[in-house]
């Protein structure tokens, strides 16, 4: 009877909740259309338009005015004669949190002196923390959070950023980034989740949760923006914002799911590629934005260029002969919002094609009610700014612990030979190479800065690799030689000297900060320097932890040959020092996995779910030989996998398989453990994938302790795209593995028999 009643109530409560929900929404759909009335054109143009703050900024000889202030003529120019509807980004370094409130205050005073007065909203890129605000909270980038294989850990990075964001006042976040990690050479793939299209769209799906909550009016969330749909991250030649090329089938079954499962959570933007696919600018292709995005997935939110990018289609593009004629194409492709973002260029063009019948008025009506609807739900009309005394967490200690869990967990031991790993505390360590001493190792790009250049001058209070080290066995455990740079030798001799007084050598090596074009590299290998560092201290002998803090998988074949024990740490935020010294010392037990393949070669870049040509051609001995595999990791204790099962020998349409696997502890120490599901279909009409990530759970294990761990599979999660671009479930037979056991299946039609019979 109480469960009888339990159940009642649930079902009632959740029907009063949606009832206010479509109250809520109808009310703000009436206030949009009520507001869209009184609007002249030049006001719904000024909404779909988007400059950056640097053009409204006090400057002397050119020079951005510090601390920062906001123009009077220009802000009136923007917000009162072209009634500019939205500001992003930052000029120069990062604001304090009282700097931040003086910007958007006396943005949104102009705004409110224009004869409507529509806020403005503010955008940011906040891809791991709020990092444009001075005492923020940064966490591991997407790879590393893809790491740790725990959706809750990205649930709570995502609360945390959105409360730091909006402590900011600043309620839009271009975030997250659900492109897929497939090209090594990219230099986006740190703020990817991955390779991997189903860990990639469960973590990214976390997060636009964690955002956005139940209600964008909450003062601690944020508006979240998916961005870049769609391909943007497997350009042909590894360089950012270059061609790609992807068939329609690979688009929907590697690149789509991730927007899709987006779309699903509630977010309410979307940022588009800046590049193009089969010669098609995605700002130009109504196929993505109109027929795929919204006829297909139903999306009704914003959708914002990236920057400049509707100026591109001429001047790089070229698939426009003029400026305006590329203002043309983009809006009826579908594009709500441009980000411009220096002039008034796109406000002009857009009202004298409007003028001359080209693009309808009620095309630009269209995108001014997606705008103005996202204004009214983050609650801007009553509140544009913000409460300063609303925010007492801001920077707290439990938001750093928070941070400092999410790199615990995303560093990823691969190799402990001879279990050299975890070191003493009594050891003589040198701690050596570019990586050792510097925040830029740990923070990477998007950091306080775009580039991440100034991470040491504003994260100076954090722990340093060095600095960690330091902290954790003491000083006089400890010697430091930094022995190169990124790209050049420095004091190696120096470094080859400490070497020899030490027990153990801690080499850091790694990328410097970088975000976008300015991280295209013509070569994956690590460069020279490094690898020459690494070579001389070998010749000591000493055993070698190597440390690989980077943003890609650079090529360390030589170099990792040579180390004892390997660890990526990936860019694991400010707290990531700590992290890693409770790692090498024992306190913390390693439980990161790969999100990604780890080439060994730079000429070898193949992801884990290749076709099913396992070793390439029979004959050659060329085929899929990673350094890593992904999904790899290793743990301080170890973990046997038993009593693989399935519920059933036949799936069928509308049914579910339930699978179970137990999993023991059988070493001696206490540990977590990421336990991964691939399927695999044997024979398809489209080449089947070698496997594929099916589901994932991450479990806590006591030495000794066995648990099993459950999974559901529906005849949804073995699809895949067929030859004309249909999502379909095939009968066949197929495999399950978990930890390295196998069972089968089959999956059985009405219009179709098993493809093979008896299992």
């Amino acid at each position: 009877m109480k469960k009888i009643l339990f159940i009642a109530t649930l079902f009632l409560t959740s029907t009063i909740v949606n009832a206010q929900h479509k109250t809520a929404a109808s009310a703000i759909d009436n206030r949009v259309n009520a507001m869209l009335a009184k609007m002249t054109l030049d006001e719904k143009i000024g909404q779909m338009t988007q400059l950056t703050l640097d053009e409204v900024l006090k400057k002397t000889n050119g020079v951005t005015v510090e601390p920062q202030e906001i123009d009077p003529d220009k802000i009136k120019e923007a917000l009162l004669k072209y009634h500019v509807g939205s500001l992003l980004n930052v000029s120069g370094g990062a604001q304090t949190r009282e700097e931040w409130y003086k910007l958007i205050s006396s943005i949104q005073s102009y705004a409110a002196q224009d004869r409507l007065k529509i806020p403005v909203i503010y955008g940011i890129d906040a891809m791991h923390g709020q990092n444009y605000t001075v005492g923020s909270t940064l966490f591991p980038q997407e790879v590393g959070m893809a790491a740790t294989f725990n959706p809750e850990l990205a649930k709570r990075e995502g609360e945390i950023t959105a409360y730091e964001v909006r402590a900011s006042y600043i309620p839009w976040n271009f975030s997250p980034v659900l492109d897929l990690g497939r090209n090594a050479l990219w230099p986006r793939i740190y703020e990817t989740f991955g390779e991997d299209p189903y860990l990639a769209k469960t973590m990214g799906a976390a997060v636009v949760k964690a955002y956005q909550g139940n209600n964008l009016a909450d003062k601690y969330k944020v508006a979240a923006c998916m961005k870049h749909y769609l391909g943007y991250s497997f350009p042909l030649d590894g360089k950012d914002r270059t061609p790609a090329w992807i068939p329609d089938r690979y688009l929907r079954e590697y690149f789509l799911p991730t927007f899709a499962a987006a779309v699903r959570a509630g977010a309410h933007t979307v940022m588009v590629n800046s590049s193009e696919i089969n010669g098609v600018p995605v700002h130009a292709s109504k196929y993505l934005l109109t027929d795929v995005l919204r006829g297909e997935l139903h999306f009704d939110g914003v959708i914002v260029t990236d920057w400049q990018d509707i100026k591109y289609l001429q001047l790089r593009h070229h698939i426009a002969a003029t400026q305006k004629d590329a203002v043309l194409i983009a809006i009826n492709a579908g594009i709500d919002m441009s980000m411009v973002p220096y002039d008034y260029s796109f406000s002009i063009y857009l009202k004298e094609l409007v003028k001359e019948g080209k693009i309808s008025e009620a095309r630009i009506n269209e995108s001014v009610k997606r705008i103005l609807k996202l204004k009214y739900e983050l609650g801007l009309f009553e509140n544009p700014v913000g409460n300063p005394g609303d925010y007492p967490k801001f920077g707290s200690a439990e938001f750093e612990e928070a941070s400092l869990k999410a790199a615990q967990e995303s560093i990823t031991l691969l190799k402990n030979n001879n279990d050299i790993l975890p070191l003493k505390k009594n050891a003589k360590v040198l701690v050596t190479g570019p990586g050792a001493n510097t925040m830029r190792a740990l923070d990477g790009g998007w950091s306080y800065t775009w580039q991440g250049d100034f991470s040491d001058k504003y994260a100076s209070d954090k722990n340093t690799i060095l600095k960690a080290i330091t902290q954790k066995i003491g000083g006089q455990n400890v010697s430091y030689e930094q022995g190169s740079t990124y790209d050049s030798l420095t004091n190696i001799d120096a470094a080859v000297k400490a070497a020899k007084q030490a027990d153990v050598i801690v080499l850091c090596l790694g990328e410097k900060s970088y975000a976008e074009n300015v991280g295209n590299i013509d070569n994956l290998d690590l460069p020279w320097a490094q690898t020459q560092l690494a070579n001389e201290l070998a010749k000591i002998g000493k055993p070698i932890v190597l440390i690989m803090g980077e943003g890609r998988p650079r090529i360390i074949t030589e170099v990792e040959s040579k180390s004892a024990a390997t660890i990526m740490t990936y860019l694991s935020g400010n707290e990531g020092g700590n992290a890693l010294a409770d790692i090498l010392f024992g306190d913390v037990n390693p439980s990161g996995k790969l999100p990604i393949t780890y080439p060994r070669f730079a000429n070898a870049l193949v992801n884990y779910y290749r076709k099913n040509l396992e070793n390439g051609n029979s004959d050659d001995g060329h085929g899929y030989n990673p350094l890593y595999e992904f999904g790899y990791g290793l743990s301080y204790t170890t973990f046997a996998y038993s009593n693989l099962h399935l519920s059933k020998h036949d799936m069928k349409a509308g049914e579910a398989l339930t699978v179970t696997v137990d999993v023991k502890n059988t070493g001696s120490r206490v540990g977590k453990e990421s336990v991964l599901l691939y399927s695999r279909e044997e024979y398809a009409s489209i080449t089947p994938d070698t496997k594929r990530l099916r589901a994932f759970q991450k479990i806590d294990l006591q030495p000794g302790e066995s648990r099993t761990v459950t999974f559901k599979i529906t005849p949804e999660d073995i699809s895949f795209i067929n030859d004309v671009s249909k999502r379909v479930t095939e009968a066949g037979q197929f495999t399950i593995e978990v930890g390295g056991q196998t069972q089968n299946f089959n999956y059985v039609t009405a219009e179709a028999p098993s493809r093979t019979g008896k299992l």
